[in-house]
């Protein structure tokens, strides 16, 4: 069970976070970051797995800046909000909502070596943040919404990365993956026979197999850039 904590960036505001302590000495330190739903319960279920393993977890809140204490769930409705708070983020002035998860970084660098992993809209922000961010020895992005496109692929990784897609996402193209593939040949990218979503056990897309294998792989990149 983790705490709610706050966290400081740079321009001076205050970031609430989710952070989760491993049972004994951190192998490194993690920052998950959320899909457009918040830092809701099943964000807080990954944050807490990845402590059980080892690692001290942060997931900062990267809606707090146009809304505090989101916490959606999966129905129409809530994609709706979501979709229309992640808008309103990303027509923040730059880069505010990487100034939150700098601080992150910073937070769990406390536990060693850190690593990012993000999920759909998070696993944009994970893109961006392996690209132009600080402190960082690896990144996971999780059917990253949007970093295929044009702009986002031309941005390169400042660290290891590994990609999650899905075959079967409608939000995500194939041909888009196929050219970021192209484009990021030292990306480790790997397609899954799913939907967008596959990780979320809340939600109708979870896909047990695709979920346990790409967290294996995910475990075990993070094991070999994370060792001290």
């Amino acid at each position: 069970m983790g705490q709610l904590v706050q966290l400081a960036a740079a321009d001076g505001v205050q970031c609430p976070a989710y952070v989760a302590q491993p049972a004994g000495q951190p192998k490194g330190g993690l920052v998950v970051l959320q899909e457009i739903f918040g830092v809701n319960r099943h964000i807080r279920e990954v944050a807490d797995g990845y402590a059980a393993d080892g690692y001290l977890v942060v997931a900062p809140s990267t809606f707090h800046r146009v809304k505090a204490g989101v916490e959606l769930g999966y129905t129409e409705a809530d994609m709706g909000e979501g979709m229309a708070l992640k808008a309103a983020v990303e027509a923040l002035p730059a880069p505010v909502v990487l100034a939150d998860i700098q601080a992150a970084i910073r937070h769990a660098a406390q536990g060693g070596k850190v690593g990012i992993v993000g999920y759909c809209w998070g696993g944009l922000l994970t893109w961006r943040s392996a690209c132009l961010l600080d402190g960082l020895s690896a990144a996971v992005p999780y059917y990253g919404g949007g970093m295929t496109t044009e702009t986002e692929s031309a941005r390169q990784a400042r660290v290891p990365t590994l990609a999650h897609f899905a075959e079967q996402d409608k939000w995500i193209p194939l041909e888009g993956v196929e050219a970021f593939r192209k484009s990021h040949p030292d990306v480790g990218v790997h397609l899954y026979p799913a939907h967008h979503g596959f990780n979320c056990d809340h939600r109708g897309a979870w896909n047990a197999e695709a979920a346990a294998l790409a967290r294996q792989r995910s475990l075990a990149f993070f094991a070999q850039h994370l060792a001290v």
